[in-house]
Order: structure tokens, then sequence, then C-alpha cells
């Protein structure tokens, strides 16, 4: 099955303790997109201005990403600079330009609208519900947010919630939009706001599975090469949506399983800065990997006797 994702294209520049990069390829529908293109066909589609270099145009036409559908605007492509300290879980916002993302308009052609599986990446979510308007019965509609559109478009995001499968948050996100510092209680309120499922991540510490059925705890892989954590949230979105669509299985147990995939590709996204890691990665490498996730988390129950 095939996937389409919808988000930002951007050039960031980005500094961490282990180094300084300046206009590298980013943005939120990228790195989903390269992340699910290692199991499915996948759609590409967002804005890029006149500047956008070729070259990365090159690489996502590389890994078989359709572009056909890219919005190419004059003007300068949108660009974010910022940086982390050595708490690499926050980043820290120098400049954002939004430039063309301003006029960004998603028009969905008609022969992408039947794609079965749907990955709304980062986006205004007034935009993420023109897309979902444009759709045609899809089997998995997933959607990302961040804290900027709690704060500034609370209202539509309860809109959005109501029309789709999986909500992600990460674990700071989801607090402030449900307003409780207790996870699982937020999780519980979102999944009454419409949702099936809610997805909390939680960076080095995993991710989080809600739904009605029950919950789920996926570790992360325990990473020693961590360089620039820009852009590992879309990529865990883009692989759960990837293999979701690899393996058209949305039940409850292989949500489960494309949660732990999700974690595993953004732990090799980590690894280098911009999409340089994705560039060489290669699939016996994630599935060994996923294994060891698999087996860390793996124990017996306890002895009978151990209760006596």
């Amino acid at each position: 099955m095939s996937v389409l994702i919808v988000g930002t294209i951007a050039l960031d520049s980005i500094k961490t303790p282990f180094g300084d990069k300046k206009d590298i390829l980013g943005g939120s529908a990228v790195y989903a997109a390269v992340a699910s293109s290692f199991f499915a066909p996948t759609t590409l589609i967002g804005p890029v201005g006149s500047d956008f270099p070729k070259e990365h145009l090159t690489f996502l036409q590389s890994r078989d990403i359709n572009c056909n559908a890219l919005h190419k605007i004059d003007g300068p492509t949108f660009r974010w600079h910022g940086y982390y300290e050595y708490d690499m879980n926050q980043a820290h916002t120098v400049d954002t330009q939004l430039n063309i993302l301003t006029k960004f308009d998603p028009v969905i052609p008609a022969g992408l609208r039947d794609t079965p599986y749907v990955f709304l990446a980062n986006l205004d979510p007034e935009l993420q519900l023109k897309v979902i308007a444009q759709l045609k019965k899809p089997k998995m509609i997933v959607a990302d947010t961040m804290n900027f559109w709690i704060d500034s478009k609370r209202e539509v995001l309860h809109k959005l919630i109501k029309q789709v499968d999986l909500m992600v948050m990460n674990d700071g996100e989801i607090r402030q939009f449900m307003e409780t510092p207790n996870i699982p209680l937020a999780a519980r309120r979102l999944l009454d706001l419409g949702c099936k499922g809610v997805i909390v991540k939680k960076g080095e510490h995993g991710a989080l599975y809600f739904s009605k059925e029950g919950h789920f705890a996926a570790p992360s892989y325990p990473q020693e090469q961590l360089r620039d954590p820009t852009g590992a949230g879309d990529t865990f979105g883009g692989a759960l949506i990837g293999y979701l669509a690899k393996s058209d299985d949305c039940g409850p147990e292989n949500i489960r399983r494309a949660v732990v995939v999700g974690s595993v590709m953004a732990s090799f996204n980590v690894e280098d800065f911009s999409l340089d890691r994705m560039k060489s990665l290669k699939p016996k490498e994630v599935r060994a990997r996923f294994e060891e996730i698999r087996k860390c988390a793996c124990f017996s129950e306890l002895a009978e006797s151990h209760w006596e």
C-alpha cells in the first residue's frame, strides 16, 4: 500500500555540541517521507521555494519518493535556525523565516486522493483539515502537531483530532494540550475527543501508545551516538505510517510493532545531521536494531513460588 505525506520542507541551520551546519535539508514532511520510503511507496507534498537546492530534490527522488506534487512557489524556502545544548531533548529556536510557507495551499491531485495511508506532518491544523477534506476514505490518517499550534489554534486542533485515527504528540505537548501533568490521563482525554489512538513521543525514553483497549510502552534504543535530534519525531511518524502501509494491517498488535519501528528509525536519524545517516542506512540495520529492542523488552512471568 502507498503513503501520502503532507507537511513542511525546510532549509535548516543547526548547531549542537557536535557540529554547526548551515542550510541543510529539513522539514517535517521531508524527514517523514524519507523514513516512510524504507517501507512503502511514498508521495511527498509540501512547498519549496525557488532557492531550493536541486541536490536535495535529487536525493529525495533517489529514495523513490514521488515529488511530482510538490508545490513550487516563487520566493525563498522556509528556514529554521536553532541550537541544542547537552540536553538534546530541547531545541532552542534562534530564528524562523516562514517565507513561501505562508503561501502554501495544499491541493491534492485527483490521482492521489484515494491514497490509503496518510501522514499529516507538523503543519498548520487548518491546512491539515483541508487535506483531509480532499481525501477519499483512507484506511489510516496519522497527524502530528507542535506546541505553537496548541497555543495559537487549540480549537482547530479539536476539530482535527475528531477526524484522524492516530494523533501523535510529544510528552510536553500532550500535557500542554490536555492541561494536566499526567500523561495517561491526558491520553484518555485526547481519546475522548474522538481519535482512535494516541502516541506520545518521549524522545530518548521511547514512546507510549494509548487506545480504548489499553496501552503499550515502547523502549528506546540505548543510543550512544547522538549528533543532531532534529527531525527525530517526524522520522518516527513517517516510519510508523510506512510500516503500517507495508503490512496493510491497522490492528492494535501491528500498531505496537509500528511504534517500535518508528523508534528504531528515529534512533538512526539522530546519529548525524539532517538526513545524512538515512542516506547510508540499510534495511538489514533496521531489522537488527528492531530485534535488539525486542529482546531488551522481553521478560518472563513471575514464578508462582515468588508469591509464597
